[in-house]
């Protein structure tokens, strides 16, 4: 058994020396370590950014959805008591900060989506009426621009001060605001700044009666959902209420902390969660896709 140990330490050894001085390559794995890859890096990236997140840390978002959690095993161990009731409310509890994430990040494109006309029809003054160069005009503007765009912009802005390339400028503002209607205003821009002359502000005018409509159309759609959207609260709010108008009826929470009450908790929180995603899906108003993305090869 030594022998065989030992010969296989030695077969190995040679390996390592023929790899180093051959194929260079290093370490004490048997081959060299895996490259990762940029794009799937990139990708998440981009996912992360896209919940608005790009500055908060994975660990912070873990640490409040633990505590999420906990507190609301908590509660449904006060209401139901077992054990199965508060692991499915912990849960659900935990999925709040991705959650309040996406709800930021929608609140963030729908201030986008209405500030990007204002901001273009001060690009069209800047540009034509002062003469300012086109990222002259859009970095000017967006100092003007709503606070939580404002940091992409400056962020633009340096690496413009820096290369002079507006290309890698766009870039770098298209990163930082993670949204298919910014994409879409850079591209235009960067176009706009190549053609130059009258071209301008026939490029900056159509985009800004391509945004407007896409706007008005958003705010009819979501007018007509506010009733939908009350409705969707009771999804929470009334079978919760029930459950709580329950522990003085009959038995109450000795009831519920029995096998079958377990169960039919069980059934009834999973039916709340899910009727709450899909009632979400269902009126979801269809996003932007991006297109103009750079991709890591």
């Amino acid at each position: 058994m030594v022998t065989a140990a030992l010969a296989l330490l030695a077969g190995y050894g040679v390996h390592l020396l023929y790899t180093s001085l051959a194929l260079r390559w290093t370490g004490l794995a048997p081959g060299p370590k895996a490259a990762r890859r940029p794009a799937l890096r990139s990708s998440a990236r981009r996912w992360w950014d896209g919940l608005g997140l790009g500055d908060v840390r994975p660990a912070e978002l873990a640490g409040a959805a633990v505590l999420l959690a906990v507190l609301g095993g908590g509660l449904g161990y006060a209401l139901f008591g077992g054990v199965l009731a508060p692991l499915l409310a912990g849960g659900f509890a935990a999925t709040g900060p991705l959650a309040a994430a996406r709800a930021r990040r929608e609140r963030r494109r729908a201030e986008a989506r209405e500030a990007w006309p204002r901001l273009l029809e001060e690009l069209r003054i800047q540009t034509m009426a002062l003469g300012r160069s086109v990222p002259q005009a859009l970095f000017e503007v967006g100092a003007r621009a709503p606070a939580e765009l404002q940091p992409a912009f400056e962020s633009a802005r340096r690496e413009w001060l820096l290369s002079t390339d507006f290309a890698r400028a766009v870039t770098v503002l298209k990163a930082r605001l993670a949204d298919a209607t910014a994409d879409a205003v850079a591209e235009t821009l960067l176009v706009a700044h190549a053609l130059g002359g009258t071209e301008v502000d026939r490029c900056l005018a159509a985009l800004v009666e391509d945004r407007m409509a896409d706007l008005q159309g958003r705010k009819d759609a979501h007018a007509r959902q506010a009733g939908a959207r009350f409705a969707r609260r009771f999804v929470l709010v009334v079978p919760l209420g029930m459950a709580a108008l329950g522990l003085g009826v009959g038995q109450g929470r000795a009831a519920y902390g029995t096998p079958t009450g377990q169960l039919l908790v069980g059934v009834a929180l999973a039916l709340i969660g899910a009727c709450w995603v899909w009632a979400g899906r269902i009126m979801r108003l269809p996003g932007e896709q991006r297109v103009f993305v750079e991709v890591s090869s």
